[in-house]
């Protein structure tokens, strides 16, 4: 089952970019506790980190919603030509 944490289904694009900053600005802290004084459960940095890559993909999924045909193949002849310059 979904977390109700990270359940993004039916969010806003300005909710997720709040939600984003959130924990962001949670991390950070998160971050400092740690290195100051240690953390009861370091696990907490990591799933942190994750949810806000939950959070991002989110936004960048509703980004790609909204683009046309067009611009899709587009971006898929850029990713091509990246990847075979590497």
């Amino acid at each position: 089952m979904a977390n109700p944490k990270t359940d993004l289904t039916g969010k806003s694009a300005d909710e997720l970019l709040a939600e984003l900053a959130g924990l962001e600005q949670e991390y950070q802290q998160l971050k400092f506790d740690h290195t100051v004084r240690g953390l009861g459960n370091p696990m907490e940095i990591r799933h942190l980190r994750r949810n806000i890559a939950r959070v991002n993909t989110a936004l960048r999924q509703m980004e790609l919603i909204v683009y046309d045909e067009a611009a899709l193949l587009q971006r898929t002849k850029l990713r091509e030509r990246r990847r075979r310059q590497k």
